[in-house]
């Protein structure tokens, strides 16, 4: 299985649970592991044949622009689901962090696994 990464991606969103969390956009600090064969792709260096990291992470931008969670972990899952079903991916590792959430922590979040790594590898 190979892997395609888009790393530190951030993305404004409006999150939160406290009313004041409501009325303003935050920042969330995204990392994805994307299954893929990257081999067609690296045989005729075709970029059609592979998971386009620039349109994935236009995408996601998009997602966190236009959404409004409480939960970074619906924000994680309702994300998960949109990438898996318009590109295709059949496995993928998500990490969403929201820094300054814990004034002792650089940043709190969530990781989540969807689909199947079986799927991914054959």
């Amino acid at each position: 299985m190979d892997l395609v990464l888009i790393e530190s991606l951030r993305v404004d969103t409006v999150i939160g649970v406290y009313d004041w969390e409501r009325t303003m956009t935050q920042t969330l600090v995204l990392d994805l592991e994307l299954a893929t064969d990257i081999r067609p792709a690296a045989a005729d260096d075709a970029i059609d044949k592979t998971l386009d990291y620039a349109a994935i992470s236009e995408r996601i931008a998009e997602f966190a622009a236009t959404q409004a969670f409480e939960l970074v972990e619906t924000f994680a899952e309702r994300l998960a689901e949109r990438l898996r079903e318009e590109f295709n991916i059949p496995w993928l590792g998500l990490t969403v962090r929201k820094p300054g959430a814990v004034p002792t922590a650089s940043a709190v979040g969530v990781r989540i696994e969807r689909g199947s790594r079986e799927e991914a590898a054959s």
